[in-house]
């Protein structure tokens, strides 16, 4: 199993749909200060389930990830993550061999977790990671400083 891309809109300095794909092999990004490479590695948790805004150096309230706008561009309604594991080695627990993970927040609160476009609960995404060493504790990320 392993990362092939991450699709974000709407999430923190991400507006615009942007879609990274992950070759095989090591994968770093790089960027000054300010560009948003650790939104890159928070959105990745916030997917995963991660519920604490806190967690995602937010100011207090989950809606805190939502593109908030700047002079030039409006706030988005919603924030929107997706991220597709190659699962040909059936390590997940699913009979697919590519696996997406989606999740979508709006500024009223509602958000929506989805497996392979079909809704789900956040449960059953955190069911689908069991003893896989994902989740949004279960991954490396080394900071700046570290």
């Amino acid at each position: 199993m392993r990362l092939k891309e991450l699709e974000i809109q709407g999430f923190k300095s991400f507006p615009d749909k942007t879609r990274i794909t992950i070759g095989e092999g090591i994968t770093g990004v790089v960027g000054p200060n300010g560009s948003g490479k650790s939104n890159i590695s928070d959105s990745i948790r916030w997917v995963l389930g991660e519920t604490s805004s806190k967690q995602l150096r937010g100011a207090g309230k989950m809606e805190d990830v939502i593109f908030s706008g700047t002079e030039n561009r409006k706030p988005l309604s919603y924030a929107s993550v997706a991220i597709t594991l190659d699962n040909a080695d059936h390590k997940l627990p699913i009979e697919y061999d590519e696996v997406t993970v989606s999740r979508r927040l709006y500024r009223s609160g509602e958000s929506e977790y989805k497996i392979n476009g079909t809704s789900c609960r956040l449960k059953d995404i955190n069911e689908l990671f069991y003893d896989t060493g994902i989740g949004k504790e279960g991954y490396s990320i080394i900071g700046q400083g570290q």
